[in-house]
């Protein structure tokens, strides 16, 4: 049997430089317990967001790197150490990605010992990734003009290909690429206005903008399409989310609401693709979900929002809620010390996923029959179990909250 003092070098340099390297990757995540801490428990006034959170490890673990490069330029055999750990841990390259190789071969091919001719045994074989830059391109067309020489008023040309923006430069692609550098990147359009001047490129902000607006009028079908495709299935999950909307008028932001409709059926087996629309609306108000899905008629997965029951009541819509949003709030409890209550909920709603996890993928018949032997009575357990402890505590605590979120009635 090989141990792990086995698979340590004998040198003693190389011994030093990967106690330094551990060293350094401790420093390293200590500092990233240091903020998440920080993050997760510290004053209101001193705790970060998430975005922020994320800026301060990136700088924590920059740091880090620099201090590891600086070591390793004095100390070969740690460089040579930290070099080892990388090729174990940077794993594989998505196949789909072209692949353009480089052979480095010998100079000679005589043997440097007996002059004799070498013969190829093997090869060592490397990969790294590349990237090419962004490359920015001009689209001539040209269109002949084509006159008759018996005929004085006749001219004939091919008609000009449709453009997205009418008189415009962007071609369809440059617009997309606008679209989602802005929307899923989060790139705002002066920064991108930036990027292309570095190419000598001018577009000013107003320029970009307007074609982000001409391009969300012109997909308004595309999207209206895609939520009355959504509509159309049996099953559909809900969520919404708060999102900060300019309001230039007061000089701050309000508060808008960014809906979701979303539908995947590839866990359990279904046929129908995958799908997801967002629905903005400017308030919470129970009538936004009821007019996003007017016309469906099914079951709708939902969170404890008030707005998902008055849908309900209409009679076409069937709520089914969210475990996950009934964890959650169990999860928040137990996380920082000892719960008992808590943490016994999170075991009993523990032991239904397990049994998700078992039958996943088969049949709905056959989930559904395990569901009913095994599920079933586990769910109608917890209802009464809840019901007691909540007689047991005060209603104003979180737990309080919690429990309730469970949907006692």
């Amino acid at each position: 049997m090989i141990t792990p003092a086995d698979a340590l070098p004998d040198d003693a340099g190389l011994l030093k430089a990967m106690l330094i390297a551990e060293r350094i990757e401790s420093e390293r995540l200590r500092q990233i317990i240091r903020e998440f801490q920080r993050h997760r428990f510290g004053r209101r006034a001193e705790s970060l967001p998430e975005a922020q959170l994320q800026l301060a490890l990136e700088d924590a673990e920059q740091e880090a790197a620099s201090g590891q490069a600086a070591s390793e330029e004095k100390n070969p055999p740690e460089r040579k150490a930290r070099a080892a750990r990388r090729r174990t841990n940077r794993g594989a390259l998505p196949a789909h990605l072209p692949r353009i190789e480089r052979v480095v071969d010998v100079t000679s091919m005589v043997c440097p010992c007996c002059t004799g001719t070498l013969h190829r045994i093997g090869e060592d074989v490397s990969e790294r990734l590349d990237i090419v830059p962004a490359q920015f391109r001009v689209l001539v067309v040209r269109r002949p003009k084509y006159a008759c020489r018996a005929c004085t008023d006749v001219v004939v040309q091919a008609p000009a290909p449709a453009r997205l923006i009418e008189g415009g430069l962007p071609t369809e692609a440059t617009v997309a690429q606008v679209l989602v550098s802005k929307f899923a990147d989060h790139l705002p359009l002066y920064r991108q206005a930036q990027i292309y001047a570095r190419q000598g490129i001018a577009l000013d902000r107003s320029t970009l903008a307007d074609w982000v607006g001409r391009a969300a009028f012109l997909l308004r079908p595309v999207h209206e399409r895609l939520l009355d495709r959504l509509k159309a299935s049996p099953k559909l999950f809900a969520d919404e989310t708060t999102a900060p909307v300019l309001d230039p008028g007061r000089g701050r932001t309000k508060t808008g609401q960014l809906f979701a409709y979303a539908r995947d059926d590839r866990p359990w087996g279904g046929t129908d693709p995958p799908g997801v629309v967002y629905v903005y609306a400017p308030d919470r108000k129970a009538e936004r979900p009821i007019a996003h899905l007017a016309g469906f008629k099914g079951i709708l997965q939902v969170d404890g929002y008030s707005g998902y029951k008055a849908l309900a009541r209409q009679g076409d819509v069937q709520l089914a809620f969210c475990w996950s949003h009934v964890r959650r709030h169990f999860h928040e409890l137990a996380t920082p010390g000892p719960a008992p209550i808590a943490t016994e909920a999170l075991t009993r709603i523990a032991e239904l996923y397990r049994i998700e996890a078992e039958i996943r993928g088969r049949s709905a018949e056959e989930r559904h029959r395990v569901r009913q032997q095994r599920t079933r009575p586990l769910v109608e357990a917890l209802e009464p179990w809840l019901r007691a402890k909540l007689q047991l505590i005060s209603q104003k605590t979180k737990l309080a909250d919690a429990i309730a979120g469970w949907q006692i009635s």
